[in-house]
């Protein structure tokens, strides 16, 4: 009987190195691939002549994956992915800078590149399945008549094992046909569990540490690739405070976001010398709004459009869990969906760093039910 073939996306990272051992332990048909992705160089070199390179896939990297390729005893491939990656996820991250929102790259990547560019991909290489070392979970469920067959196959994506490693959120993009041939074999595992059954594989890889960098910041500073690449999006305007009078000046919308606090550079002209917090950002007048800590804040968070998991949006009002931002805490409310696709949460409790451009990802309990890129009120 012929195996279940599955590509792994490796990384040269503990997390698919352990996915990669997993499933060549289970029995399948394993296959590593490596995207090259794109990183920016400006004419400056590394110390040994090369030209700088993405975070996911430094020569290092690159090193370590086909290492550990070889160690398994399966077939490793890597592919350029340079142009894609540039188009999809880099330009798409600089365009929502440009109109004074705060982007997360991690979700067109997860889109466009990884379960769009990767997927075809392992297809063409006969692949069932494209496991990544997300910390996620499927959980795949019959649906419909159980007395009238054929039964259709429902997948859900639920939050990783271990809450602090949760990657839940930057995969809500996906949706039932993507679900269908992906795997998570670290889901079910803690960090330290992971690390521990890299340890017992014998893998290189097992101690390395994370990198928490956006990828292709080859220097680990957006605001200077935004002056080097974009220097049209850097255009100096006022501070202003939310009575409109202008009490400083800012050198660029893209180096603020809503509730910051340092590096504003305007001292509070209040009696009591509140500290200053960013209210908003105004594309229109070119100005970062601020205020005090009691005027941040807001109950409610729309997007212009809603993906959900399922294929489907609620039928009425759900009550259930929201995150605004990949570290945040989740709060409870209202996901209401809205006849032009987008959707309205209604929180409890007033969220204080609602930013457009970050994600509102909602969940029941477990299972992520679907997210949506935040709009500007």
């Amino acid at each position: 009987m012929k195996k279940t073939r599955v590509v792994v996306a490796m990384s040269g990272g503990v997390d698919s190195s352990v996915a990669a051992a997993l499933l060549v332990q289970q029995g399948y048909d394993v296959i590593g691939i490596m995207l090259r992705l794109w990183a920016e160089d400006y004419g400056a070199a590394a110390s040994n002549g090369a030209p700088h390179a993405n975070r996911c896939c430094t020569p290092e990297a690159v090193a370590d994956a086909r290492a550990i390729a070889k160690l398994l005893g399966i077939p490793f491939y890597d592919i350029h992915a340079e142009g894609v990656f540039k188009q999809h996820v880099v330009d798409t991250w600089i365009a929502a800078y440009a109109d004074a929102t705060t982007p997360n790259p991690c979700f067109t990547c997860n889109r466009t590149v990884r379960f769009g560019f990767l997927m075809q991909k392992a297809l063409a290489l006969g692949a069932d399945y494209l496991a990544t070392g997300h910390y996620a979970r499927v959980q795949r469920v019959a649906a419909g008549d159980a007395s009238a067959p054929p039964m259709t196959i429902r997948h859900r994506l639920l939050r990783g094992k271990d809450a602090h490693k949760d990657q839940s959120y930057v995969l809500h993009v996906l949706g039932q046909k993507d679900l269908a041939r992906a795997m998570f074999p670290v889901g079910e595992y803690t960090k330290e569990e992971v690390r521990q059954m890299a340890r017992a594989f014998g893998l290189p890889t097992a101690e390395r540490a994370e990198s928490q960098d956006l990828c292709f910041l080859t220097q680990g500073d957006y605001r200077g690739f935004l002056i080097r690449n974009a220097p049209e999006v850097a255009r100096p305007g006022p501070i202003v405070n939310t009575r409109g009078e202008v009490i400083g000046q800012h050198q660029g919308l893209p180096f603020y976001t809503i509730g910051q606090r340092k590096g504003i550079h305007v001292a509070a002209r209040s009696a009591h010398s509140e500290p200053l917090y960013v209210i908003r950002l105004d594309p229109v007048n070119n100005a970062v709004v601020v205020g005090s800590a009691g005027e941040l804040g807001t109950r409610i968070a729309q997007t212009h459009k809603m993906h959900y998991v399922s294929g489907e949006p609620p039928v009425e009002p759900l009550r259930c869990t929201a995150k605004i931002r990949y570290k945040a805490k989740e709060a409870a409310g209202w996901l209401k969906p809205l006849p032009t696709g987008g959707a309205i949460f209604e929180f409890d409790e007033p969220q204080r760093d609602v930013t457009p451009g970050q994600g509102l990802v909602c969940y029941l309990g477990d299972e992520v039910i679907g997210g949506g890129v935040i709009a500007r009120p």
